[in-house]
């Protein structure tokens, strides 16, 4: 089951157009990431003070379906999809939580497969993921 986080849709996430700026869509499935990490009781300030390393994007593909909106709320998601040696494949969606307005299911407005790799964080060369940090995420 995908790590659920909320997000609320204000002024500064939109464009002119009252649409949200597609870029943000980057910001938010970094911010259910970070949250997803969290969860499972990994800060990464604390992760990079601990191992010395630290996970840095290295791939990322999204698809946008539908427009969010002003005071939207959003349900982003994080799923691990695969876990590497030295990186990890995570997918995300963004989906309008419209639950709470009507009896129709939650709608997928974005969708991406993001890819983080494992970092030595002195030098920025790959290196492998601490296998005490694969058992957490698995």
């Amino acid at each position: 089951m995908p790590f659920e986080f909320p997000i609320r849709i204000y002024w500064e996430d939109t464009d002119a157009g009252g649409i949200v700026f597609y870029a943000n869509y980057l910001k938010f499935f970094e911010r259910a990431r970070t949250e997803w990490l969290r969860s499972l009781g990994i800060g990464q300030h604390g992760l990079r003070e601990q191992t010395g390393g630290m996970f840095v994007v290295t791939d990322a593909r999204l698809r946008y379906l539908r427009p969010a909106h002003l005071d939207d709320e959003l349900i982003v998601t994080a799923h691990l999809q695969e876990a590497g040696r030295a990186s990890l494949t995570i997918v995300q969606q963004a989906l309008l939580n419209n639950e709470q307005l009507t009896d129709q299911p939650r709608i997928v407005l974005s969708e991406g497969t993001i890819r983080i790799g494992w970092v030595d964080a002195a030098s920025m060369r790959p290196a492998r993921i601490p296998s005490t940090l694969l058992e957490q995420l698995s």
